[in-house]
């Protein structure tokens, strides 16, 4: 019988937080061409000829903003230095591209990675995916709608459930801003299909105004949880687990403002009831992205357990 491990960490873990001199080399492939659209994969790889293992990582931003750049140097380059090669996507952003095309694009780079990877020294046979926020929803749904199945998932912050009050209804917490009127957050995006978001993001108007007004789900996944519940069964990890899911880890702080920390309690029952070999990592007094700097209270020693997971799962 597999057990689950809750963890708790309670003192913080300072490192330096100066940065390597220089980026990390990488390799820069289209995965995917979405009409007009290139969708973009970034490929870093520690040196040497021998095939690496792989984390497929994607990134956060309510699947409304973001890119791929947006991996954390000091993680990265603590990826790169356990062996692993790194392969960080870009995706269609809503509300332009609903959560099945968004889906379909994450589905579309893990099979880019099991197709093409080998060519390019990764072994296609130890692939984890990681994702922090909604990069973390993405990595949970990769759990249950990608084949093969990824080795481990860890989840930064990330949620098992969208159709749930705290994107369904207005966030008591995003109402204490200033109100955002539908022009204003209409303006901030647009009719053209995009991936990846740079320079100012005007777009976090869009994603304020649904928290104010509970539309986040209308929005990107254009379906209303108060009369299509059942349609979002296909999008929902928290309804997909099963003893085959793989290996979790999920990382999350009990303070954190926007994703609420339930959601990875959630997880972690789920994960529990069908035996999936898992831990829950709970960051106390953490905010929403509580990694941001390695010498952030708990983010080392929370990013040092990543690492032992990780070897667990992909050596």
């Amino acid at each position: 019988m597999l057990r689950r491990r809750t963890l708790l960490l309670t003192a913080p873990t300072f490192l330096s937080a100066a940065q390597p001199p220089t980026d990390p080399p990488k390799q820069t492939f289209t995965y995917k061409q979405a009409g007009p659209l290139n969708l973009e994969l970034d490929l870093y790889r520690p040196a040497g000829s021998r095939p690496r293992p792989v984390i497929l990582w994607i990134h956060g931003g309510a699947l409304i903003m973001g890119n791929r750049s947006g991996i954390r140097p000091w993680q990265l380059r603590r990826y790169l230095d356990a062996g692993y090669a790194v392969v960080s996507i870009d995706y269609r952003l809503a509300p332009e591209t609903k959560l099945p095309g968004i889906l379909s694009d994450v589905e579309d780079a893990w099979k880019w990675v099991h197709t093409q990877g080998s060519k390019h020294g990764l072994d296609t046979k130890r692939v984890a995916v990681v994702g922090h926020s909604a990069g973390g929803y993405l990595t949970l749904t990769t759990g249950f709608r990608c084949r093969p199945r990824p080795k481990a998932l860890v989840a930064f912050y990330g949620y098992g459930e969208i159709a749930a009050d705290w994107y369904a209804k207005p966030d008591p917490f995003y109402l204490k801003e200033p109100a955002v009127t539908e022009q204003e957050a209409r303006a901030a995006v647009g009719a053209t299909p995009i991936s990846g978001t740079t320079g100012p993001n005007q777009r976090r108007k869009f994603y304020l105004w649904c928290r104010q007004q509970g539309r986040w789900n209308q929005e990107v996944a254009g379906l209303d949880p108060a009369t299509q519940d059942k349609q979002f069964a296909p999008y929902s990890p928290a309804r997909n687990t099963a003893r085959n899911f793989p290996p979790t880890l999920l990382l999350h702080g009990d303070a954190d403002t926007d994703v609420p920390y339930g959601q990875s309690e959630e997880m972690d029952r789920l994960l529990q009831r069908e035996s999936v070999p898992h831990q829950l990592i709970t960051i106390p007094n953490g905010p929403h992205g509580f990694d941001s700097r390695p010498e952030s209270p708990g983010a080392a020693e929370a990013f040092a357990k990543v690492l032992v997971f990780l070897k667990r799962y992909l050596g």
